[in-house]
C-alpha cells in the first residue's frame, strides 16, 4: 500500500509523538533529563527508517510508530550512558545530562528511557492485528539490537587500551555500536509489516552497510569537515586518542617512523594543535582520506543495491534519497 504520509510528514509525526510521551512530572530528577534529552532533537534517522521500511514492505507506517519511538528511545538511552563512559561535556551542542546533572542521574534517566521503549512495544502484544509470533519477532529484533549495541560498546572499551586494532576488528565494533540500531530500525519496520525472515535478513544487511558507512563517515568528517557545520574542532578524535577508521588505516599504511608518531599523538593527553594538524596531513599524504571516501561510497552503494530486491514504491525512493543525502552530509 502507499501512504499519504511523505518523508517530511513522517519526521513531523515522530517529533510530535515523542513530545506527547506520557512522562510523569515526579520525580523530576528522573524525568526532567529525559524531556531535556528528547528536546535536544537530532536527525531522527532511526525512527524514520522504521516508518519508511514499514511502508516499503507494504505496511502502514502509522502502525510502526510505537516501534519507531522504541528504537529512538533505545538510541537516546545509549547516548546517555555513552556520555558517562566518555565523560562527554556536550551532546548535540548542549550540555550532556552527565554534565548538566551528574552520572547517577544520567544512569537512572537512561534506564527509564529503556523501560519506556518496552512500553511502546507492548502495543503489538495487546493488539489483535498482530499474532503472538509477530509480536515475538518484534521483541526479538529489539532485544538483539540492544544486546549488539552493548557488545559494540564493550569492544570499544577493550580496544581503547590497544595499539594493534585491525580494520576487521574496528568494523566488528562499529557494526555493533552504530550499525546495529540502524539494522534494527529497518527490521522493526519490516516486522510490523509482517514480512518473511528472508526480507528481514535483507533489511538487516542494508542497515549493516548503511551503519558502517555512517560511522566511517563520522570518522572522516572529524578530519575534513567545516567546523562551523560539524560543530567540532577538526581532529577531535585524534586529540582524544580514539580509534577511527582513518587512524587504523594510517597505522597500516605508514612506515615505522610515521607509525610511531601517530601512536605517540594518539596516546598523549596533551597534544599541541600543530601535532594534530600534522597527523591530518599525514592522513592525506598516505592516501588515507581518499581511501576512506571510497570505502564509504562502497558501503552506501551496496545498501542501495540491496534495495533493488524490494518492489518499487515511493517509500523505497524515499530511502534511496535519504541514503544519497547521508552520503553528502557535512555534519
Amino acid at each position: 500500500m502507499e501512504s499519504t504520509l511523505k518523508h517530511q510528514n513522517l519526521t513531523t509525526l515522530i517529533n510530535r509523538e515523542l513530545t506527547q510521551l506520557a512522562l510523569p512530572e515526579e520525580p523530576s530528577q528522573l524525568y526532567d533529563p529525559v524531556r531535556y534529552t528528547l528536546n535536544l532533537g537530532g536527525k531522527r534517522t532511526r525512527p524514520l527508517f522504521t516508518l519508511i521500511s514499514c511502508g516499503m514492505c507494504n505496511g502502514d507506517p502509522e502502525e510502526a510508530v510505537p516501534a519507531a519511538l522504541a528504537i529512538e528511545l533505545l538510541h537516546n538511552f545509549t547516548l546517555l550512558h555513552d556520555d558517562i563512559m566518555d565523560a562527554a561535556d556536550t551532546r548535540r551542542g548542549e550540555p550532556s545530562v552527565f554534565k548538566k546533572w551528574d552520572s547517577s542521574t544520567a544512569i537512572l534517566s537512561g534506564d527509564v528511557m529503556y523501560a519506556y521503549a518496552f512500553k511502546q512495544l507492548q502495543y503489538y502484544g495487546g493488539s489483535d492485528l498482530y499474532s503472538k509470533q509477530q509480536y515475538a519477532t518484534i521483541m526479538d529484533i529489539f532485544l538483539e539490537s540492544a544486546e549488539t549495541v552493548c557488545e559494540g560498546q564493550a569492544f570499544d572499551l577493550e580496544y581503547s587500551d590497544r595499539i594493534d586494532v585491525s580494520i576487521d576488528e574496528y568494523l566488528k565494533m562499529i557494526r555493533g555500536k552504530t550499525a546495529a540500531l540502524i539494522s534494527g530500525s529497518l527490521m522493526l519496520g519490516g516486522a510490523v509489516a509482517g514480512v518473511e525472515q528472508r526480507e528481514l535478513e535483507r533489511l538487516r544487511e542494508i542497515g549493516r552497510e548503511t551503519g558502517t558507512a555512517f560511522q566511517i563517515q563520522d570518522d572522516l568528517l572529524d578530519v575534513i569537515a567545516d567546523p562551523s557545520k560539524f560543530g567540532k574542532t577538526p581532529g577531535g578524535d585524534i586529540m582524544e586518542g580514539k580509534k577511527t577508521y582513518l587512524s587504523i588505516l594510517a597505522l597500516e599504511e605508514g612506515n615505522r617512523k610515521q607509525q610511531k608518531f601517530i601512536q605517540e599523538v594518539l596516546s598523549s593527553k596533551d597534544n599541541a594543535e600543530e601535532e594534530i594538524v600534522e597527523v591530518i596531513q599525514l592522513y592525506e599524504a598516505l592516501g588515507v582520506v581518499e581511501k576512506t571516501k571510497k570505502t564509504i561510497e562502497k558501503h552506501y552503494t551496496k545498501a542501495v543495491a540491496l534495495l533493488d530486491r524490494f518492489p518499487d514504491s515511493d517509500f523505497k525512493d524515499d530511502l534511496i534519497t535519504y541514503f544519497n543525502k547521508l552520503k553528502k552530509r557535512e555534519f
